[in-house]
């Protein structure tokens, strides 16, 4: 069964995308079929992975493609759907429909078809749109990235507020599946005490921290992952636990 994931905090700068692109690829590297699909209208999954295509996930919420002649293959085993500034446009089509129930489903319907990965990733944007709240009801679990300060706090609250108000919808289930430490840097006391923190208010739940790691943005610089880039690095190494983690909690 295909594990969906939405990746999300509504506070920018938290290693989204960067959680994306490495957590799918190490998964990618066990054997595991993978979808990436960016839902973000910076369209930053596709920089950092180094891909474009004609074709973006604004043409599968217009109706315009189904999603299968949207994918492209990034990597070995790991596909990704693009994203760009149609994004916008497709946002006020989803306005424009007047059916918000119907315009908060056409991602799970369009993408009813796609079969064949292990997990499909959504790598949300920063805010509460109508193309997240796609993301939030086609996915069954959500996994929100978290740097180490403490408005970040704030961006888990809001998360969680959003999880609740999903939860209130009939028929669909969206599970906090982890709370992913992200930029940390044990030797400052504030990271300890947000990592801390976290612990103590979403025990289980926490993963084990990536630490903050210069070799993270090269990789995305030179549009690889962080095990083609340094695979010797704490960044590779951190992201390999966090895959690790990620399949152990299914």
């Amino acid at each position: 069964m295909t594990r969906i994931i939405s990746v999300l905090n509504y506070k920018g700068g938290t290693g989204k995308t960067t959680t994306v692109v490495n957590l799918a690829a190490g998964l990618a590297l066990r054997g595991h079929p993978v979808l990436c699909v960016d839902l973000d209208v910076q369209g930053s999954l596709g920089t950092s992975l180094g891909i474009n295509h004609v074709r973006s996930v604004a043409d599968v919420l217009l109706g315009y493609a189904p999603p299968q002649s949207c994918i492209v293959p990034a990597r070995e085993r790991l596909d990704v759907i693009l994203s760009d500034q149609r994004l916008l446009r497709a946002e006020g089509e989803l306005w424009r429909m007047g059916d918000e129930r119907a315009a908060r489903r056409v991602l799970a319907y369009s993408m009813r078809q796609v079969q064949g990965y292990d997990f499909i990733f959504l790598d949300c944007g920063h805010s509460m749109s109508l193309v997240t709240q796609n993301a939030l009801l086609y996915a069954g679990e959500l996994l929100v990235p978290v740097s180490m300060n403490y408005l970040a706090m704030i961006g888990i609250r809001q998360v969680l507020d959003t999880l609740k108000d999903i939860g209130r919808i009939p028929g669909h289930r969206l599970r906090l599946t982890g709370i992913v430490p992200t930029m940390y840097y044990g030797r400052l006391r504030k990271d300890r005490e947000v990592l801390s923190l976290l612990q103590h208010y979403f025990s289980g739940q926490v993963t084990p921290p990536i630490r903050r790691n210069v070799r993270l943005a090269e990789a995305a610089g030179q549009q690889q992952t962080i095990y083609e880039y340094a695979p010797a690095s704490h960044g590779a190494m951190d992201y390999a636990a966090l895959v690790e983690w990620i399949a152990d909690h299914a």
